[in-house]
């Protein structure tokens, strides 16, 4: 009994501060980011200052006044929103006509659309490079970030929905055919409420990977589509994050995703499975 009580105590007291650690260890690089970024050049550099020093906002009105911050914001979410929002309309319909009218080559499908995650984006680099500025002239335009986000979340979206999907009784889509529900009907009025919280979780996560994605944006945009990704790209130094200057861009750029994933974590995420189990 007394061994038990001990095992006891010690996995309360263990495992939060083991928990706890962990999370200190990977949010430290994000916190030494946003340190730095409150100091000048000069001092972000000097071991004397690495603690002591006098806070400043110089390095963020620099770069909102001479970086273009808010065109690269506002490009990052236009790309990320439409390419979530097409990799959705691809994606619904395509993982309910898998998770409901499966075929003998469906898992075959599915195995192949995940494979294509494992091709190295350098290998189609170059022939896409070439064929969008030289043949379609697409090259740095919204549409063609658009397009290859929305490419490489598909399958994730189609994998993540068709597992919502097969946790719904088939005969509830059954049951809206047999009351003359078309196939569009069938999507709108019956799946999505039912599986509504494993589509916004898709959405949210999709969102997320469209918003860090850094090599395709970085790679296939100049100026005019670039995102927050080719603006860090753009103010290397260095020094890496201990460069006040490249501290401030850094953390101007993923504070926005930070706070995002927060807040839809705390109320969307949660409220909506909360509403499901409910």
């Amino acid at each position: 009994m007394a061994l038990s009580a001990q095992t006891s105590t010690f996995s309360r007291i263990f495992w939060p501060l083991l928990a706890w650690g962990i999370a200190l260890i990977f949010f430290f690089p994000i916190f030494w980011m946003v340190f730095t970024s409150f100091k000048t050049d000069a001092d972000a550099v000097k071991p004397e200052h690495l603690f002591a020093f006098k806070p400043t906002l110089e390095n963020y009105l620099n770069m909102t006044e001479n970086y273009d911050y808010w065109r690269f914001a506002a490009n990052s979410v236009i790309t990320s929103v439409f390419a979530t929002v097409f990799a959705l309309i691809v994606g619904v319909p395509a993982a309910y006509a898998m998770a409901f009218n499966p075929s003998r080559h469906t898992k075959d499908i599915l195995v192949w659309m995940l494979s294509t995650k494992m091709l190295p984006a350098a290998a189609v680099l170059y022939p896409m490079t070439f064929l969008t500025k030289n043949f379609l002239g697409i090259f740095d335009t919204h549409f063609l970030v658009i397009f290859v986000l929305c490419l490489i979340n598909l399958p994730i979206v189609i994998w993540m929905l068709f597992t919502y999907f097969k946790e719904i009784p088939k005969e509830i889509i059954e049951a809206g055919k047999m009351d003359g529900v078309s196939t569009w009907g069938e999507i709108k009025a019956i799946l999505i409420p039912l599986a509504w919280g494993g589509v916004a979780s898709t959405a949210l996560l999709t969102f997320i990977f469209c918003l860090n994605e850094a090599y395709w944006t970085v790679r296939l945009t100049t100026t005019e589509a670039a995102t927050l990704s080719k603006l860090i790209e753009g103010n290397r130094a260095p020094e890496g994050l201990f460069f006040g200057r490249l501290s401030a861009v850094s953390t101007a750029a993923v504070g926005p995703i930070i706070v995002l994933g927060w807040f839809c974590q705390k109320q969307l995420v949660q409220g909506l499975t909360f509403g499901a189990v409910k």
